[in-house]
């Protein structure tokens, strides 16, 4: 897993239109970068409503919000349409993301083992450094978690 101080990785990705994104274009502004395991469940969707409704707060703050899953385009439009999200979701089908900041690896849930991605977030300055990493999120009340812990910086 990327730690504070590390440079973002240049990693091109796709969001829920389609379109191209990558980290450096929001070079000039602070990045909040959400890697969550898969849409329209319950803690995850937890998790991007709280970022959602904590959105004008973050914005205020300097932050832009872009949050990863492996689900593609479609999964990533139906959820932000059902849950009016307003910050785009990269759909990192080819796992570029998840490798690249070294949040996908082995699971497990009721004793099975699989692979996917450890719900992590990363905190990007407008330099396109990481300065904080979140490897255990409090999904209902992630805003406040990140805010509190950049309070301390």
């Amino acid at each position: 897993m990327l730690e504070a101080g590390t440079t973002v990785p240049h990693i091109e990705g796709i969001d829920q239109k389609g379109d191209a994104i990558t980290l450096q274009q929001f070079e000039g502004k602070k990045v909040i970068l959400f890697f969550y395991p898969k849409d329209n469940t319950p803690t995850c969707t937890k998790e991007a409503c709280n970022l959602r409704d904590n959105y004008q707060l973050l914005q205020e703050k300097g932050f832009e919000v872009i949050g990863v899953s492996i689900d593609g385009e479609k999964s990533h439009q139906k959820f932000i349409n059902k849950f009016e999200l307003p910050y785009p979701l990269i759909a990192d089908t080819e796992h570029k993301f998840v490798e690249g900041y070294g949040v996908w690896g082995e699971k497990s849930m009721y004793g099975k083992k699989y692979m996917g991605t450890y719900r992590t977030t990363f905190v990007i300055d407008e330099s396109g450094t990481i300065t904080h990493v979140f490897p255990k999120v409090k999904s209902a009340d992630h805003t406040n978690q990140i805010l509190k812990e950049l309070e301390k910086a």
